[in-house]
């Protein structure tokens, strides 16, 4: 019996860290407030909408009419496909988004402006840049599973 409750409350504790870790999230997204894990939200706060900071939608460059000039396209359309499981442009053996490994994803080498990456850091120039905090909801968004949810 003992046992059991010690399991029981090993559960409860594990749970509610997780549980917890995404509702810390929220106090992470800075200029897009509403962001959370999850694909549609990201869609919505980061590629499609110019944040309270000043950083320009993703879609201003990467659209229909940008691709061909900068190989991605990130219109809700097509942005989940174009992204999850698709070789990086500037460097092919890198995943653009690899589901479950942020660290192994090209996307987030380009947002941290990484030395390994091709080009400049996004978005293009000198910022404003995403924060810290939108950027660990994009990883947490990629360590879930990068779901298309």
């Amino acid at each position: 019996m003992r046992v059991r409750l010690l399991g029981l409350g090993l559960a409860a504790v594990v749970f509610a860290g997780t549980a917890a870790c995404d509702e810390d999230l929220s106090t992470l997204a800075g200029p897009t407030p509403n962001l959370e894990p999850t694909f549609s939200s990201i869609q919505n706060e980061i590629f499609n909408t110019t944040d309270s900071s000043g950083r320009l939608a993703c879609i201003n460059c990467h659209n229909a009419a940008g691709a061909p000039f900068n190989g991605l396209n990130l219109t809700s359309a097509v942005s989940y496909g174009n992204l999850v499981g698709v070789a990086s442009r500037g460097r092919p053996t890198v995943l653009r988004v690899a589901p479950g490994a942020p660290e192994d994803s090209y996307l987030v080498h380009k947002l941290d402006g990484r030395p390994s990456i091709v080009g400049t850091r996004m978005p293009r120039g000198t910022g404003p840049f995403l924060t810290a905090g939108q950027i660990t909801i994009i990883r947490r968004w990629i360590e879930l599973g990068a779901q298309n949810n």
